[in-house]
């Protein structure tokens, strides 16, 4: 502090005049860098920050890809079109969807194979009943009938029920080959041999015999 009646023009009052000044405090130059330094920092934070969470954003992208590559069959076989090269994530989620849709058409195709085993199950079980009603009956009356059918009568049945079947065998068995003769057998035994027809062409057959008889 300058003493009274002190002059400016005095060098000792211009020494204590520049330090009393606040602008040339050191303390303030270190305030000033130590805030640059901490700003400078918490960009620096915020940028790996961001860094790291893309890295774990497309790690976790490629891991999905993979896990594709791995569960899908068709991803697993070697396209020649494109050799040996690494199968871009187009083509993967390409033969991700073919697939998808080829599970779909099984799915289907097996529940309509279900649907048609629950009315073979169903038809089996309706001859069922019919045959233990015709067992009951032939053991409360085992002499009922007896001798009254000779063997041209079963013949005639037996006949019957082969001309029925030889007649859709016929309209439906190709020649043409041996390898469409055995695909239409079987084609054929799945479509005119099932419990049902059977059903309805013995009935048939027995519906004639019986109007014959009587």
């Amino acid at each position: 502090m300058t003493e009274p009646g002190a002059s400016l023009e005095d060098p000792w009052v211009k020494v204590e005049y520049a330090y009393s000044d606040n602008s040339l405090d050191p303390d303030d130059e270190d305030s000033d860098y130590h805030q640059e330094s901490y700003k400078e920092s918490y960009k620096d934070r915020r940028r790996r920050a961001h860094t790291q969470a893309e890295q774990k954003r497309r790690d976790a992208i490629k891991r999905g890809y993979d896990d594709l590559q791995t569960i899908v069959p068709t991803c697993q076989q070697q396209d020649f079109s494109i050799g040996s090269q690494k199968l871009s994530k187009a083509i993967v989620l390409q033969k991700t969807i073919d697939y998808i849709q080829f599970l779909h058409k099984e799915k289907k195709k097996q529940e309509e194979e279900v649907s048609t085993l629950r009315k073979d199950v169903m038809a089996l079980k309706i001859m069922k009943v019919n045959y233990e009603q015709i067992v009951k009956a032939h053991q409360d009356n085992p002499h009922e009938g007896e001798d009254q059918v000779s063997d041209q009568v079963k013949f005639n049945v037996f006949q019957g029920i082969m001309d029925a079947l030889f007649q859709s065998f016929n309209a439906s068995i190709s020649m043409a080959s041996f390898q469409e003769l055995s695909a239409c057998v079987f084609s054929w035994i799945e479509e005119h041999c099932k419990p049902q027809t059977l059903r309805e062409i013995v009935i048939g057959v027995l519906h004639q015999l019986k109007n014959q008889l009587y």
